[in-house]
């Protein structure tokens, strides 16, 4: 922990990162919208935050897998259009790598410190990622083996970048 900690102070004097949620869909519940607004005020202190917002198709009922694929690949192209070059990519999946709270800050301080100064996490909307944006993704990341509704993740993404900050400043934070 002392090595992130001072590996992260060494980065904390450059400029801030950037990190990017890239998302499918609006947010429509108040209490989302709160908790969101709450972790992007928490996270200003550590690094510039941008949360994007992408048009979700509507599934029809009974969707085949066709039409399904077709859908990710649609919101997939808005995604990719919003993808920086230098950008680097974490998308979210069930099928990805599950990381601890500690981890994921390693994680965050490694590719800062070797020069990643963006980083985009994408999470899909509710069918999932299409094969375009899980190419061009960098790294898959899983929160669960467990499927949670996309409104819900961002909030817990958010949480664990802020929880991530905190491990890698030193600062408390619960275990």
């Amino acid at each position: 922990m002392r090595k992130l900690h001072s590996l992260y102070g060494l980065f904390q004097t450059e400029e801030q990162m950037k990190i990017t949620l890239i998302t499918v869909g609006k947010i429509k519940e108040k209490y989302l919208k709160d908790a969101i607004a709450e972790y992007t005020k928490r996270l200003s202190r550590y690094c510039r935050l941008e949360i994007i917002e992408v048009l979700d198709e509507k599934t029809p009922d009974q969707a085949s897998q066709t039409e399904e694929e077709q859908i990710r690949d649609r919101e997939g192209e808005r995604i990719l259009k919003l993808i920086k070059e230098d950008a680097y990519v974490i998308t979210l999946e069930i099928a990805g790598k599950m990381l601890s709270s500690e981890e994921l800050s390693e994680k965050i301080n490694t590719l800062g410190v070797q020069g990643h100064s963006h980083l985009c996490f994408v999470i899909g909307g509710s069918i999932g990622l299409g094969k375009n944006v899980l190419k061009r993704s960098d790294f898959a990341l899983s929160f669960s083996k467990m499927t949670f509704p996309h409104q819900l993740m961002r909030v817990i993404l958010l949480e664990q970048i802020y929880r991530s900050y905190r491990i890698l400043s030193g600062e408390p934070y619960h275990k």
